[in-house]
């Protein structure tokens, strides 16, 4: 990937430049009028980006462009806006393979590093639907199938080394975005770092423990070894609640700006921790118990359905494909006993992914409870001490999840665990 572009030939949009710069584009027949008549709304709340809906009279679009700076922090935190890049090649790598589960991308911009692409406007962001308590009957299961299409098309399994490696190649230089993940989820809340942050006092024990846990920090160090050794697939690298976007009929995956080669369970443990998180919060978010318990209930349905529908599109995949990958070729298991043997294999290999999602939940978990950024699930509980109760259950369940692996053999075992440790 490039490298930005200088300082005075880079700079921030604004509604009057973002109007100019789009009434270049073939994407502006989707607004209709004249940029005079377009309403430009910027509405990025996450921590990275500027996001921006721009909508005419004839539809809308959206366009995000990177900062040179991690927003949440400003410029005293500085960051390649470069990101926007590797966002732009992921969508393009697995378009093919997971169909409308991806916003239409309509323009990529190298200097500016904007990307222009579909408006959801009839969705919400998965997140705020959870913490409202509503339910998306369809979100967890979509969710699932997407992680083993875009893995699965882009592994060793399906891809010849030739292909595979120049995939990796073209990801190899997002290594900014990789850095923030190996010391914000692997690192930092296992030691004292000027980055952190907890409900304090509240939690202050649960944190000392914590980081005085040495079966637990050497548990979230090999993952962490996992994370950068095992290229496994093009994973999106940041699959939680908040870059899911949905409505009643649909599930929409953004944001993949944090994508490379790395561990399958990544992706599945990201977003299964947010699930997991938002269950916790629900003692701080739905005061009615008969209207909580009727969510968790539906919550641990979404778990299920999550891993389910992963684990079994990804099988699917590998058995019903003519494979030409270099992994487990086909054509080496063609009599009836060595196929047996090889079908032995896949499920092994899938119930490695299983222990890989619940060790990576398990430290995205407490990233977002003693690390630096938060989910709004739980920093939106105003009361601290209904807040650090939440907190401190769902800790117990991360450090146990690392700290006894071998408890949690089916997603019923975690299911079962769950209520064990609630608030």
């Amino acid at each position: 990937m490039s490298e930005p572009a200088a300082r005075d030939e880079y700079r921030p949009l604004d509604a009057a430049r973002l109007r100019a710069w789009l009434a270049g584009l073939p994407a502006r027949e989707a607004l209709g009028g004249d940029p005079g008549d377009w309403r430009v709304r910027e509405i990025g709340d996450g921590n990275l980006n500027l996001v921006f809906i721009v909508e005419g009279p004839a539809g809308a679009l959206c366009v995000k462009q990177a900062l040179p700076y991690v927003r949440v922090a400003g410029p005293s935190w500085p960051m390649t806006p470069s990101r926007a890049a590797f966002e732009w090649a992921y969508f393009e790598t697995v378009a093919p393979y997971v169909g409308a589960a991806i916003p239409r991308m309509h323009h990529f911009d190298p200097q500016s590093y904007c990307i222009v692409m579909e408006c959801l406007a009839e969705h919400v962001i998965l997140r705020r639907g959870l913490m409202q308590a509503r339910r998306f009957e369809r979100a967890a299961g979509d969710v699932g199938t997407y992680v083993a299409r875009a893995c699965f098309h882009t592994s060793d399994l399906a891809l010849p080394v030739e292909r595979k490696m120049q995939s990796v190649a073209r990801f190899a230089g997002n290594h900014d975005l990789v850095r923030i993940t190996v010391d914000l989820v692997f690192t930092d809340p296992y030691r004292e770092a000027a980055r952190n942050r907890h409900t304090s006092p509240q939690l202050d024990d649960a944190v000392q423990a914590l980081r005085a846990d040495d079966a637990v920090k050497i548990a979230a160090a090999r993952l962490g070894a996992k994370f950068l050794t095992e290229a496994q697939a093009l994973i999106h690298g940041d699959l939680h609640s908040g870059s899911v976007m949905v409505s009643v009929d649909e599930t929409r995956i953004i944001d993949p700006e944090f994508a490379f080669y790395g561990p399958i369970g990544f992706d599945l443990g990201a977003f299964l921790a947010n699930l997991l998180l938002n269950w916790y919060a629900l003692d701080g978010l739905v005061p009615d118990l008969e209207a909580r318990a009727a969510q968790r209930l539906w919550l641990t349905e979404q778990m299920r359905s999550f891993w389910n529908s992963f684990s079994d599109c990804f099988l699917g995949l590998w058995r019903g494909t003519v494979a030409v990958g270099d992994a487990f070729p086909a054509s080496t298991f063609a009599d009836p006993g060595a196929a047996a043997a090889l079908d032995a294999q896949r499920r092994a290999y899938v119930e490695a992914l299983f222990a890989d999602m619940l060790g990576f939940a398990a430290c995205k978990m407490i990233r977002r409870i003693v690390g630096f950024a938060h989910v709004a699930d739980l920093e939106s509980i105003a009361d601290p001490q209904r807040r650090a109760a939440c907190e401190r259950a769902a800790l117990a369940l991360a450090r146990r999840l690392l700290a006894c692996p071998r408890e949690f053999r089916r997603i019923d075992d975690l299911i079962d665990a769950v209520a064990q440790a609630r608030a």
